[in-house]
């Protein structure tokens, strides 16, 4: 394909999309309760794995990253939960500029929510709980990887591999690596969007309030121009 054919080919990919409104009646007041019902929702649809989210960081020079991980747990108390190796590119600038966005991109419902907050590690006893309830081979993989790092061949993953299924060949029990284990996300910002007809998506966002004041809402909502 030419290069004029392709770029034609590109222009000309497009959704008309209808499956849905997103109106401020319709919505709940707390973020986390309108996140657990379109949760309930995606769940619902052949989306393989609802729960793959994309997270961005960014370095000290400001040049952001962007990579998909798996949300593992949410609720209001610990935010958005997921694992990672803390020597990974990810988690060395999360742990020096602890802000981030998370994005979920649900096809199969025409949504998006996208998700700003402060990060902080995982408790110690939040990540051995997670770590121990995981495959053994998975357990085994994370010692098993220096994510992130230079190596000279993947012969090098399956060699780290091969060693640690011998040296616990005889038990199910396999310490978390100390370079291993969770970030929470606790959220200042949500943005639920809906896809509409003729690109007049609807866009709401709950933005943490500034007023702490007993009376006043936690969670202010607007309305964004698509």
């Amino acid at each position: 394909m030419n290069k004029d054919k392709k770029a034609a080919a590109l222009q000309n990919l497009r959704q008309d999309y209808r499956k849905g409104e997103l109106l401020e009646a319709h919505v709940q007041d707390d973020p986390f309760a309108q996140f657990d019902q379109w949760w309930e929702e995606v769940k619902q649809t052949p989306l393989k794995e609802p729960n793959a989210m994309a997270i961005a960081s960014v370095d000290e020079t400001g040049q952001p990253s962007v990579r998909m991980v798996l949300l593992k747990g949410v609720s209001a108390e610990q935010g958005f939960v997921f694992y990672t190796n803390y020597n990974s590119r990810k988690a060395q600038e999360l742990l020096a500029k602890p802000k981030a966005s998370l994005l979920f991109y649900w096809d199969t419902l025409e949504r998006q929510i996208r998700i700003e907050g402060e990060v902080v590690k995982a408790p110690a006893a939040v990540s051995d709980a997670y770590f121990n309830k995981r495959p053994k081979g998975s357990r085994l993989g994370a010692w098993a990887s220096p994510q992130s790092e230079t190596i000279p061949s993947r012969y090098i993953l399956e060699e780290n591999l091969k060693s640690l299924e011998e040296k616990y060949a005889e038990t199910n029990e396999v310490p978390r690596p100390p370079h291993w284990g969770g970030f929470l996300l606790q959220p200042t910002r949500f943005e639920f969007w809906q896809g509409r007809s003729s690109r007049l998506h609807d866009r709401l966002v709950y933005k943490k309030s500034d007023n702490n004041t007993a009376e006043a809402k936690q969670w202010e909502l607007t309305r964004l121009a698509p």
